[in-house]
């Protein structure tokens, strides 16, 4: 149970039980992402503002959900900013390369039969996926 408050710092260990990642994890990204920067106390001790912890879930999401390699996440964050990434409104598939794709945010917010953002979120992984594997297949 949590009993800290939203803008509390945390420590690695908290973050790292959070987040479902191990702490050398989270230590390895520090050296990968410069923009990671926790507070270092005496001792070495880590502590992760809000900000640093929106932008390890993001760079999670980017490396687990969308497949992206470190270096694919340090170019994303160099074109596109850690703006992108803490915006928690915007959905992070924005990234994926989508120029595939025919189905268009216009025609999924008109669509009489609307579907829940979560579903949506589903759908557009897994096309997201099928046109990777399409992909894959067509360079074979």
């Amino acid at each position: 149970m949590n009993t800290k408050s939203p803008e509390a710092f945390r420590t690695i260990s908290e973050v790292s039980k959070d987040l479902s990642l191990p702490q050398h994890v989270l230590r390895f990204w520090e050296t990968k992402f410069a923009q990671i920067k926790p507070i270092k106390r005496g001792g070495g001790r880590r502590y992760y503002r809000p900000e640093d912890i929106e932008l390890l879930k993001g760079i999670k999401y980017l490396l687990y959900n969308d497949g992206y390699t470190i270096r694919g996440v340090q170019k994303v964050i160099k074109e596109n900013g850690t703006r992108k990434i803490l915006t928690k409104d915007s959905p992070n598939n924005f990234f994926t390369d989508n120029e595939n794709n025919n189905i268009h945010q216009d025609e999924i917010n008109n669509s009489s039969r609307a579907v829940s953002e979560t579903k949506r979120k589903k759908l557009m992984h897994v096309l997201n996926d099928l046109v990777a594997l399409k992909k894959k297949l067509n360079q074979d």
